[in-house]
């Protein structure tokens, strides 16, 4: 499998995604987002600050030339993943539906995040197993996801929901919650279940040396 990795202005996490990858023997390559033609079996938009979020997070990146190419991407079947800053993309582009606001304490969060697989009725997280607690980091300021009753209602019936935070137990609550995300979601996928986007970075979870390697376990996932 191909993987296309495009970068913005501002995106930070293109080489550790691409470091990734490259560990687990996909061919991979990092475009600049003026490109506006390629080919790829799985296109990532990495995370990071693309614009420097200005106006909104992923508001102006939608308008970069190669935002074409991934929705002709997208029309013709082949998987999406967006990773923080690129879920927040995808939302921008209606590829997913919700939307994204301020973290709920209005600060910056970073740090390691327990997550409950929902759902791996899907190829990204066809390696792990429903209701297994994965470890796996976040960093973001606007990772409040919020949709309104009827689409939480249609993601929750089309199997769409993929992760949730939880505690170490599993358990979904409150407390579980770090930015106030409607149904402590962290993650979801198209009707297809080609597109994918969380918030957390399963790249920066490869390696024990790093704190954990849960994230290599759910990239994992697009070999099969």
């Amino acid at each position: 499998m191909k993987v296309v990795i495009i970068k913005f202005p501002g995106t930070n996490c293109d080489e550790d995604t691409k470091y990734a990858f490259d560990k687990l023997g996909f061919k991979c390559e990092i475009i600049n987002h003026k490109q506006d033609k390629f080919c790829a079996d799985l296109v990532v938009l990495p995370g990071g600050f693309s614009y420097g979020d200005y106006l909104r997070t992923a508001a102006i990146s939608k308008f970069s030339p190669a935002m074409s190419e991934v929705l002709n991407h997208a029309k013709k079947g082949g998987y999406i993943l967006g990773i923080c800053n690129g879920f927040q993309m995808l939302l921008e582009l209606k590829l997913l539906e919700g939307a994204m606001l301020k973290n709920k304490n209005l600060n910056f969060i970073s740090k390691f995040q327990n997550l409950k697989v929902i759902s791996n009725n899907n190829k990204f997280l066809s390696k792990c197993s429903k209701d297994e607690v994965l470890n796996i980091p976040i960093a973001h300021g606007e990772g409040n996801y919020y949709a309104d009753e009827k689409t939480i209602k249609s993601l929750e019936e089309n199997d769409q929901i993929i992760l949730k935070y939880c505690d170490e137990l599993g358990n979904i609550t409150n407390e579980s919650n770090p930015n106030g995300s409607v149904l402590n979601i962290a993650g979801i996928c198209d009707k297809n279940k080609k597109i994918f986007g969380l918030m957390p970075h399963p790249e920066r979870a490869c390696e024990e040396i790093l704190g954990g390697s849960d994230g290599i376990k759910m990239l994992k996932g697009f070999l099969c």
